[in-house]
């Protein structure tokens, strides 16, 4: 019988595949490929399907690492990252890793001298990037030993690489295996260096609120590059022996499409993906009629409170042909992270019969903290804090809200030449995650919002911006929200709450198609004021939007599709 345990497996190759509490990426990745060698690891539809099996994918990675090695990549070196989702991303990233290096990953969707500057504040030695910035970035012009390709269209492709025999100096749990650069949506970027013990303790600690298995198939739709896409599929995927998809492209057609193909189980997002697919279920029910919808919300209803009170989940059934048009029947669990949930939406998925969880943590993390256990979940907390890590809050306001910072063996190392910035993140041995919330009796976070966000109103009340704007997730009229204070007496430092919407023009127009109307400037501008106004009445008076801001373009967005925050112009 296979062992499923996660620790229990750990403790089965220890002293034999590694030594210490925690394997390096590399062993993991071994011990992986000997249980399940033919079992697909790495895949991609392009357009037809392409993968990858374990045993294929660590010859793969073998033979990069031993190309780096005869290069000259010594221990330590620092190695970039950059490119779109796929199985040479992956094969490289370990690879990395097997020679001894670093490993850098950039977001391949930002600016070019953006990448340019965090390759040079990483003190990377050399690059592997896509096509698509290939020629852009000249590793002569950027000081670097080498640049090669995750693209067969590029010399130095990856998969065509092969070295003399040469044994790497290997890394141990406690070596830096990856620098991440994340701003998040405000602030200038920072790297954050995390070990190899970080990124494997936190991927087994997270299993001990979620359950994942061999015969999982994780969807990797997100930026690769991010902690949280890296960690919660990539890194847990193959401690498993799971089967990774990269999905390359944000259209919702290729995602439903890949997500039926792949057979799907694992489907990590953020908000906005979520709230976009269940708009689209919500949207084809109501079509059916108003006696349907009714029906249905009925039914959905008495599902989730089965499913809450006595464990057992009927929604899969009775809700059979609405997941499958969605693409959904195979999914086993939904994790969304990146940012707060409308609990609303975590509701009605769960109602539908997807086990739907979301989880809570910083790129600091490694990233995960805090994940709600599927049979125990709870759809106002954004987390069942992780085992074998500790959370405090600290700095309590009169509601008990305050900071929450935390120890344990996922926390950073540092901010990467940056002493300074290190030593503000800390707090007597403390990470200061610089989030606001609460703990209940059952060590479930709850997040209210930012700190620096923070809103001091007239009477003295303290409004997190977050709070509010998630209460416009499932109007889908509204493409983008951001709520902000501003000043209202300057002498008095109180201010007012404002909010900043971009409408969909999407929605307003096939409104007005199936309606027969035309939306104007003035008339989109009435319909969200309504909007604001139904929000409005659902929050607490102190918490009450004062001012409507009507944006004319899109707001900034960061790859994990946050809005980029401004301030007020007072």
């Amino acid at each position: 019988m296979i062992e499923r345990t996660p620790l229990k497996i750990l403790d089965q190759y220890r002293g034999k595949a590694f030594t210490g509490q925690w394997p390096t990426l590399p062993e993991l990745f071994r011990m992986t490929a000997s249980r399940y060698p033919d079992s697909p690891c790495f895949t991609v539809y392009d357009p037809g399907r392409i993968s990858l099996s374990y045993a294929e994918a660590l010859a793969a990675i073998e033979r990069v690492a031993s190309y780096l090695v005869a290069q000259g990549v010594r221990k330590g070196d620092k190695i970039a990252l950059t490119g779109k989702n796929s199985p040479e991303w992956a094969v490289c990233y370990l690879a990395i890793l097997f020679a001894g290096a670093v490993v850098v990953p950039i977001d391949y969707q930002i600016k070019n001298e953006e990448i340019v500057s965090i390759i040079k504040a990483s003190d990377a030695i050399a690059l592997f990037v896509d096509e698509e910035k290939y020629d852009a970035l000249d590793p002569a012009k950027l000081g670097l030993k080498a640049r090669w390709s995750l693209s067969k269209k590029k010399p130095g492709y990856c998969y065509e690489m092969a070295g003399a025999e040469k044994a790497a100096d290997q890394a141990v749990e406690s070596d830096l295996a990856a620098i991440l650069f994340t701003s998040g949506t405000t602030g200038t970027p920072k790297g954050v260096m995390l070990t190899h013990a970080n990124l494997v303790s936190d991927c087994f600690l997270a299993q001990g609120n979620l359950s994942i298995y061999h015969e999982d198939v994780f969807y990797a739709l997100l930026p690769i590059h991010h902690s949280y896409t890296m960690l919660a599929v990539f890194i847990e995927s193959i401690s498993v022996g799971a089967e990774v998809v990269f999905g390359q492209r944000m259209v919702t057609s290729a995602i439903l499409k890949e997500l039926k193909a792949a057979k799907v189980t694992m489907f990590l997002g953020v908000p906005l993906l979520f709230n976009k697919v269940l708009a689209g279920i919500m949207k084809g029910i109501k079509e059916k009629g108003p006696l349907v919808y009714g029906l249905i919300r009925f039914l959905m209803a008495i599902s989730g409170f089965v499913k809450k009170v006595f464990k057992v989940n009927p929604g899969k059934k009775m809700f059979g042909a609405i997941l499958d048009k969605a693409s959904l029947r195979t999914i086993r669990n939904c994790i969304s992270g990146g940012g707060p949930l409308a609990p609303s939406v975590f509701r009605m998925y769960n109602q539908l019969g997807i086990d739907f969880v979301q989880g809570y943590g910083l790129t600091e993390t490694s990233p995960i903290i805090a994940l709600n256990p599927p049979d125990a979940y709870k759809e106002e907390s954004v987390g069942k804090v992780l085992p074998g890590m500790e959370m405090r809050i600290i700095d309590k306001d009169d509601e008990g809200r305050g900071q929450i910072v935390v120890k344990g063996p996922m926390v950073m190392q540092g901010y990467y030449k940056n002493d300074e910035a290190t030593r503000d993140s800390f707090r007597d041995g403390w990470l200061l995650t610089g989030d606001v919330g609460y703990l209940d009796d059952e060590n479930y976070l709850y997040l209210t919002g930012r700190a620096k966000n923070l809103i001091v109103t007239e009477g003295g009340k303290n409004v997190y911006p977050e709070e509010i704007e998630n209460n416009f997730q499932l109007y889908t009229e509204v493409e983008q929200v951001l709520v902000r204070g501003y000043l209202l007496d300057k002498k008095e430092k109180s201010e007012g709450i404002e909010v900043c919407i971009y409408p969909s023009k999407d929605w307003f127009e096939q409104d007005g198609a199936k309606n027969g109307k035309a939306y104007d400037d003035a008339a989109v501008e009435a319909h969200i004021r309504k909007v604001v106004d139904e929000v409005n009445a659902g929050m607490l008076p102190y918490q009450r939007i004062g001012k409507v801001t009507m944006l004319a373009e899109p707001l900034e967005m960061t790859t994990t599709k946050k809005v980029k925050r401004f301030v007020a112009a007072n």
